[in-house]
């Protein structure tokens, strides 16, 4: 049974944020972008130098423009080229040429008839339709061209939508900026049912309006101060504390926030990121010693959830009483944790996410002066078990829960009945 005092608190700095890029190659971005031709004439047309195929079309006409192709230019061949039109002008050829269209008139007049497929070129099924005219390629290439324009302005928007959520929604939220602290996961946010006025994220504020270091309580009266390196930062959609693990990461209320004299439940979901020493989450009085703290200790040379109530007036380790949670990952693990007193059974107990750890007799717990603390303990009038982390979900309840509400809990199925006495930072 330990005297209540702490071993010393050594917080190792967190790693560096590695570098590089969110799924684009370091550097640079190449000339054009990601997955787009270079400058280089275009799209589909040779580059400056490049001798054009004999039947390359031209872009205005849409025919060969090369005499060796079979069409010749000359007029002496028969078929005279309209500088115009693109389609022959002599009557004798059988073709001749509509003023106002494009496409070759019937000798009766009138009838439209599409030209022939060319050498070189692959005419589009579908049927002649009489009186329709050339196609503007000019337009056809002008809609092409917004169109492409259009997909890279989508494609540059998405990929910089990308990079923001990438930037904005890691595996971790880092707060604080100077400390390098991990912060909670978004993934592990509480299922359990919430008060009226948070039924949406809009409607949830973390902090009292206009003083954003008192937390707001959803059910109660009773705000919790934050002292300088317990801050308020992002989770998700709704908030998180983080402390730094020194003498200045700890929250308090106003007044006590449990009677300890009669059954109680306090739970809250932690994520600890020192891999060693005490660190409390939550406990209650500021005189002499605690009345209880839920958090973790050493035991037997390893880090271990822990929930210890204390029947004494003067701290002594022959008056405390403790339930442990050995052999589990103690470090960076989203963990809900829940500490339970039933006053008729006279029994504590700690369940780990939402499966008892264990369970042990008391007597009556001493009730300490002073009021609820977040990260942090008095032990023989010194603060100790300063926290490493992150927490949310902070709840009191003026009952004692059994295994299969704790179970509940944990799945978001609880009875909507058992309502919290206070509560901070749901999410």
């Amino acid at each position: 049974m330990t005297d209540g005092t702490n071993p010393p608190s050594h917080p190792h700095p967190e790693p560096a944020p590695g570098s590089g890029g969110y799924g684009f190659p370091p550097g640079p971005h190449a000339q054009g972008g990601y997955g787009y031709p270079t400058p280089s004439g275009g799209y589909g047309y040779p580059q400056s130098g490049q001798q054009p195929n004999p039947y390359q079309q031209d872009p205005g006409t849409g025919y060969p423009q090369d005499p060796a192709a079979g069409y010749p230019q000359d007029p002496a061949a028969g078929y005279p080229q309209d500088p115009g039109g693109g389609y022959p002008q002599d009557p004798a050829a059988g073709y001749p040429q509509d003023p106002g269209g494009g496409y070759p008139q019937d000798a009766d007049g009138g009838q439209w008839s599409a030209a022939p497929a060319q050498p070189g070129f692959t005419r589009l099924a579908g049927p002649d339709l009489p009186g329709s005219s050339q196609p503007d390629w000019e337009a056809m290439a002008d809609r092409s061209a917004a169109e492409r324009r259009k997909k890279r302005l989508w494609m540059l928007g998405g990929a910089v939508t990308v990079l923001a959520l990438l930037a904005g929604g890691g595996t971790f939220f880092l707060l604080g900026g100077d400390d390098g602290q991990d912060a909670q996961p978004a993934n592990s946010a509480s299922a359990s049912p919430e008060p009226d006025d948070s039924k949406g994220p809009a409607a949830y504020t973390a902090t009292v309006a206009g003083d954003d270091t008192l937390l707001r309580d959803s059910y109660g009266g009773m705000g919790i101060r934050l002292g300088p390196d317990l801050k308020v930062g992002p989770l998700g959609k709704r908030f998180q504390v983080v402390g730094k693990g020194n003498g200045n990461s700890w929250g308090q209320s106003a007044e006590p926030v449990v009677d300890v004299t009669k059954s109680f439940t306090v739970t809250a979901r932690a994520y600890n990121s020192a891999a060693k020493g005490s660190r409390i989450v939550m406990s209650q009085g500021d005189g002499e010693s605690f009345s209880f703290e839920l958090g973790v200790n050493e035991v037997n040379g390893k880090q271990a959830w822990i929930f210890r109530v204390q029947t004494g007036d003067k701290g002594a380790a022959a008056t405390t009483r403790t339930v442990t949670a050995e052999g589990l990952n103690m470090v960076k693990t989203p963990t809900l944790l829940m500490a339970t007193y039933d006053a008729d059974k006279k029994a504590i107990a700690l369940y780990v996410d939402g499966k008892k750890a264990g369970e042990t007799p008391v007597p009556p717990i001493w009730q300490a002066p002073g009021p609820l603390q977040l990260g942090r303990s008095k032990h023989h009038n010194i603060w100790t078990g300063p926290w490493q982390g992150a927490l949310h979900s902070l709840k009191t309840y003026d009952m004692a829960f059994t295994a299969e509400q704790a179970a509940a809990y944990k799945e978001g199925k609880l009875d909507p009945s058992p309502k919290p006495t206070h509560a901070w930072l749901l999410t």
